[in-house]
């Protein structure tokens, strides 16, 4: 461990049985106590967790599950040197873009595409590059916090652009767009209601008619999708079905509904995207090649359906039912029916039919204590472990750790 580590686990475990004197308890052994807080030193803070909450894209957790396919091409990337900007057909320089442009053109019929670490960071990116010192207008209803305190206006306040408030919270109409378009407007940005929905006495124009408007007053229109489906999922837009209304510019997270790391994608046309590309915020933002290597693998797992959030939002019901019922007889558990999530803002209203075990309450801390941690909810009294969100590998390191807790 060398000299410094050991002499400050040292003064930890002096300090740890001080205090359990001054409790009135005896203090363990001081070579035991000094091994422990040296174990714990080195223990990993960022840890693997078995998600029992049958929410599906956890925010708090982690988000998506990497497919197996994005797995390999991070250990392979990472496991060595890469041409991450180095285009091995000239043997110069290259761009880090390149990697994935031509697979997200194929997958969202734009022009180009550009990936950066974020989608809060996309949709920076755009709003610095085509709207810095001129006007975007939002609808009031999409003036939304996205989490954890970051809020759009804000977003576009850093842009370097002035916010145009247009309609009400419940209503707006293509008018309100059009009677506040001046000289000045540089975009129309379309912002995706997240983890929400206002329904009732409402009315929104659709992009196809916010497009519309754009092109006649030479402006762009920016469609901020959030979740990132690539394909018809519910109520959730697909980029490409924005690109085909008339979008001119579509932002989307790469760890939602993507089933891939962090990232924002900004695709769409190719000059806007070339803007992006040349604005000095684009370096700042940019992606590792560990993101990268991921994203490039959970699109190759996207075109063979082998990505773990859409096997999770789609899977038979009497699927997760029987999981259910194996843990239940594992665990002395009871198979109880519940209700699983989208989760990450996506698909705020769907409800998906899904199977829990029921446990005692008391289990719960211990659960999530343990190693590996499980995560259930608890809800009337009860742990539920929702078997949506667990495989079937999953479901025997579950009951293992229920064994464990219960001796």
């Amino acid at each position: 461990h060398g000299r410094e580590p050991v002499v400050v686990a040292a003064r930890r475990a002096l300090e740890r049985a001080r205090e359990e004197i001054r409790a009135g308890y005896e203090a363990g052994d001081p070579v035991e106590l000094v091994i422990s807080e040296l174990d714990a030193a080195i223990a990993p803070r960022l840890r693997r967790v078995l998600n029992a909450t049958g929410v599906i894209v956890h925010t708090n957790l982690g988000r998506a599950p990497l497919a197996a396919e994005a797995l390999e091409r991070v250990r392979e990337t990472a496991g060595g040197y890469s041409n991450l900007e180095y285009d091995l057909a000239a043997g110069a320089r290259g761009s880090r873009q390149d990697h994935l442009a031509a697979a997200l053109r194929e997958l969202t019929g734009a022009e180009a595409a550009l990936v950066v670490n974020n989608n809060a960071g996309a949709v920076l990116l755009a709003l610095a590059a085509l709207a810095e010192g001129r006007e975007v207008i939002v609808s009031r209803s999409e003036l939304i916090e996205i989490g954890d305190g970051f809020r759009i206006p804000e977003v576009l306040s850093r842009s370097g652009a002035t916010l145009v408030e247009v309609g009400t919270t419940n209503r707006t109409r293509l008018g309100d767009y059009e009677q506040a378009m001046t000289e000045r407007t540089a975009v129309l940005l379309r912002v995706h209601q997240s983890n929400f929905r206002i329904v009732g006495f409402t009315e929104q124009p659709t992009v196809r008619e916010i497009a519309r408007l754009a092109d006649r007053h030479g402006t762009v229109l920016v469609d901020d999708l959030g979740s990132g489906v690539l394909r018809e999922l519910a109520d959730e837009p697909s980029a490409s079905q924005s690109l085909t209304a008339g979008a001119h510019l579509v932002t989307f997270s790469g760890d939602k509904l993507l089933g891939g790391p962090q990232a924002g994608i900004a695709v769409g046309r190719a000059d806007l995207v070339e803007r992006l590309r040349r604005h000095p915020l684009q370096r700042a933002l940019r992606a590792d090649k560990l993101t990268l290597a991921a994203l490039e693998g959970t699109l190759a797992a996207f075109r063979t359906g082998e990505v773990p959030v859409l096997r999770m939002l789609e899977e038979p019901a009497e699927a997760v039912r029987a999981r259910a019922e194996r843990l239940a007889s594992l665990t002395g558990g009871e198979v109880e029916a519940t209700v699983a999530r989208a989760g990450g803002g996506a698909l705020p209203l769907a409800e998906i039919e899904s199977y829990a075990c029921a446990l005692e309450e008391e289990l719960a801390a211990p659960l999530r204590e343990g190693d590996p941690p499980v995560v259930g909810i608890v809800r009337d009294g009860r742990l539920l472990l929702d078997c949506r969100t667990l495989t079937e590998a999953e479901v025997d390191e579950t009951a293992d750790a229920v064994a464990r807790v219960k001796a």
